[in-house]
């Protein structure tokens, strides 16, 4: 939170941080509504959906909302869902739930199977198509503030800097980035919503926010193997009853499939590691098979929202909104998110083209929170919204899992729920145990075939860091990795992290941590689960990071 200071400022009328789902939603709809207003988006990826990462299959009621005749525009969506199936997964086996007790609200009837980097993409092309100006490779790293604390733009990065912080002869200064109103749509854990969620009390009386890591891979199969349209998710393996999450596989167009495991981010074992629990997985009987003869296209990972209804924060600040999952709007037990961006986006979009119309700028907009949950995110997360604490309360493998499916039950027959709202116990972080007494996780060493380490994975995001710029992953105290966490917790970072960016080495006899930047994937686990809260993540240079292509 700064000033311009003696920056270069240009001026518009909407800035949105972030070409997601959200963000191009809500720049589309102002042009839609209001074709005169100056509407920027700055995107921190080299392309738009280079850093883009989902399931994904997608509920088209958000896009059936902005741009009703999307099918007839060309969308780049695959194939419609023709099966919709539950598995719970032992070691050895693993049962298909009957459909008929799955709860509705879990379920996609109308869902089709999409590339969210290749939509937003195309959502990229509407938006300029009707004057939205967009711009790639510029990472919005502040906002600024007015003389009473109101949001009046952001503050784009510095280029040009080395390692030490010193310009090279490159050095170009960021820009003020000035506007009536700014939309912060960074996604889950973006790095302006953390800094705006606690300056302006948004998430006070809210639980915390939870979050989950997804990693994915897509791999093209042989076509015999391959059913256009089939989802499948797993509950279980390789999973144990303190973690939750699990797997899916989604078949999407010509001959690819989307595999991946999500794993909370709340487990207790610091010895757990959410990769390797992801390769476990892909061991499996019901998921080898398919991977014979198949090959490996794509790999990426980025952290999700999963704390739900009760983890909303407020969403008007003065001078702009959170949208999209930077708000969190992630249907947990769905796994769903995508159409409930795109309906914030739609809502803010309406609520700040008419208050500019109506002559007003960086003030809070009162209407706006009612607007975006009415479009039908607060219709559909408040019925699911004790299925997350009941996993952590219960465990994941029966108890929580019997638990939620009864209070989803009840919600969808009578509308209420015995158990009121539940309220999520703590951060994430703060649910890890002690190495002292915890359980060994010992995993095998990959084949190269099927399973992968984590070099031969980050290879396949496409990397792009200088390695002659500041470290994006900052230390509050250097000292910690070692002093603190190393004999208490084993220093997890290396585990948790699926890119390889953290290692405890030896160097003269003694332990050192080491942090090798140019592996992130800008997935923002770190910035959550280290125990000490040691770890902030800002963003690098604009361009750089992962670039996803297909993800």
């Amino acid at each position: 939170m700064a000033s311009a200071g003696d920056r270069e400022s240009l001026s518009t009328d909407v800035v949105i941080v972030g070409a997601g789902p959200s963000g191009l939603a809500a720049a589309i709809r102002i042009k839609q509504k209001y074709p005169d207003l100056a509407v920027t988006v700055v995107e921190k990826a080299a392309e738009v959906g280079g850093h883009i990462l989902s399931g994904a299959v997608m509920d088209p009621k958000g896009l059936d909302a902005l741009l009703p005749e999307w099918r007839l525009m060309g969308a780049p969506v695959g194939p419609k869902v023709t099966e919709d199936r539950f598995h719970f997964l032992t070691a050895q086996g693993g049962i298909t739930l009957p459909h008929l007790i799955v709860p509705p609200m879990m379920q996609t009837p109308d869902g089709v199977i999409v590339s969210l980097g290749h939509l937003c993409r195309w959502l990229a092309e509407q938006a300029t198509g009707l004057g939205v100006e967009i711009y790639p490779m510029t990472a919005a790293v502040d906002v600024v503030t007015g003389e009473k604390g109101e949001v009046l733009g952001i503050i784009t990065g510095d280029l040009g800097v080395d390692h030490d912080g010193k310009p090279k002869d490159s050095f170009a200064q960021g820009i003020a980035l000035l506007a009536k109103y700014t939309l912060i749509a960074e996604g889950a854990r973006g790095s302006l919503a953390k800094k705006i969620i606690p300056a302006f009390g948004l998430d006070a009386g809210k639980s915390p926010q939870k979050y989950g890591l997804g990693i994915k891979e897509v791999w093209e199969i042989p076509a015999e193997k391959h059913q256009p349209g089939r989802v499948d998710h797993y509950l279980g393996f390789p999973l144990d009853n303190t973690t939750g999450g699990g797997g899916f596989c989604y078949h999407a167009e010509d001959r690819k499939i989307y595999l991946g495991l999500v794993v909370h981010l709340d487990y207790a074992n610091p010895m757990l590691s959410p990769f390797d629990e992801f390769q476990r997985f892909k061991r499996h009987k019901a998921i080898a098979p398919l991977l014979e003869e198949a090959h490996r296209i794509s790999y990426g990972a980025r952290t999700m929202t999963s704390g739900g209804w009760q983890s909303i924060p407020d969403l008007a600040f003065p001078g702009g909104a959170l949208i999209g999952c930077a708000a969190g709007f992630m249907n947990t037990p769905r796994l769903k998110a995508i159409h409930n961006a795109i309906l914030s986006g739609i809502a803010a979009g309406d609520a700040v083209g008419a208050a500019i119309a109506e002559g007003r700028s960086n003030d809070w907009i009162e209407t706006l929170q009612d607007k975006v949950l009415s479009t039908g995110i607060e219709a559909e997360l408040k019925p699911v919204r004790n299925m997350k604490p009941l996993w952590s309360r219960f465990g994941t493998l029966v108890g929580g899992v019997l638990l939620a499916g009864f209070d989803m039950w009840t919600n969808q027959l009578f509308k209420f729920s015995i158990f009121g709202t539940l309220a999520h116990k703590g951060a994430d972080y703060a649910a890890l145990r002690p190495k002292a007494g915890s359980t060994e996780h010992r995993y095998e060493r990959p084949d190269g075939v099927t399973t992968f380490d984590r070099p031969a994975s980050v290879f396949l995001a496409n990397l792009s860091h200088d390695e002659d710029q500041p470290v994006h992953l900052v230390l509050d105290d250097p000292a910690v990795p070692i002093r603190d966490n190393l004999p208490r917790y084993g220093e997890p970072a290396p585990l948790y992290c699926p890119a390889g960016v953290y290692e405890v080495a030896e160097e003269g006899g003694a332990p050192v941590f080491r942090i090798h930047a140019a592996n992130c994937v800008h997935c923002k686990t770190c910035d959550i689960k280290d125990p000490a809260q040691n770890i902030t993540w800002v963003p690098p240079e604009g361009g750089s990071g992962p670039n996803y292509s297909g993800m």
